[in-house]
């Protein structure tokens, strides 16, 4: 979760991983602009962990690893690093250095949104994700009602937008073959 804030100071993305490894907090990466990651309302926490149990049991024992938060994504330009709050890889996980905390291929990414976030998870983030070439789908999760939108990639690299709405509702994620229903990941969420 980012909030975005002026920056002082620009670093460089070797800078940024330097300072992220050794912090005791996360913050985000955007071309040279560091932005710190704030705490979470009590119902993302819920979806983020509703959201991960439900997509793990459904993979359990397939290719597929699920990852919430505290994995970072590099996007292929090296200059934007993210948090999302659950990242899906396929077939093993390809890093980008040796220390194994930074995701290179993800095929479904996963952000819960707040009011402080939305605009950045809708704008600038999702049009970064989408020059990761292994990203098969995105998926954006309101936490003040139930309602799921989707963004599948076709094969010509158009992306192709579905809403999801209320408790009874039911999507299916093509990128890993699992399907979720918006009463698990709703559940104990007021």
């Amino acid at each position: 979760m980012t909030t975005l804030t002026q920056p002082t100071t620009l670093l460089t993305p070797e800078e940024y991983l330097a300072a992220e490894r050794e912090a005791e907090t996360r913050s985000e990466y955007v071309d040279g602009v560091v932005y710190p990651m704030t705490g979470a309302h009590i119902n993302h926490q819920i979806i983020v962990a509703n959201l991960t149990v439900e997509l793990a049991l459904q993979l359990r024992g397939r290719e597929h690893i699920v990852l919430p938060i505290e994995m970072k994504v590099r996007m292929p330009d090296s200059r934007k690093f993210f948090y999302p709050d659950i990242t899906v890889i396929a077939g093993g996980p390809q890093f980008h250095d040796e220390r194994t905390d930074i995701i290179l291929n993800p095929v479904l990414l996963i952000e819960v949104l707040s009011k402080s976030t939305e605009a950045f998870d809708r704008g600038l983030k999702f049009q970064a994700y989408q020059k990761v070439a292994s990203l098969r789908e995105y998926l954006l999760v309101a936490q003040d009602r139930p309602f799921v939108e989707q963004f599948v990639r076709q094969e010509d690299g158009m992306w192709v937008y579905a809403a999801f709405d209320g408790r009874e509702a039911s999507l299916t994620l093509p990128s890993v073959g699992c399907a979720l229903n918006l009463g698990a990941v709703y559940d104990k969420v007021d």
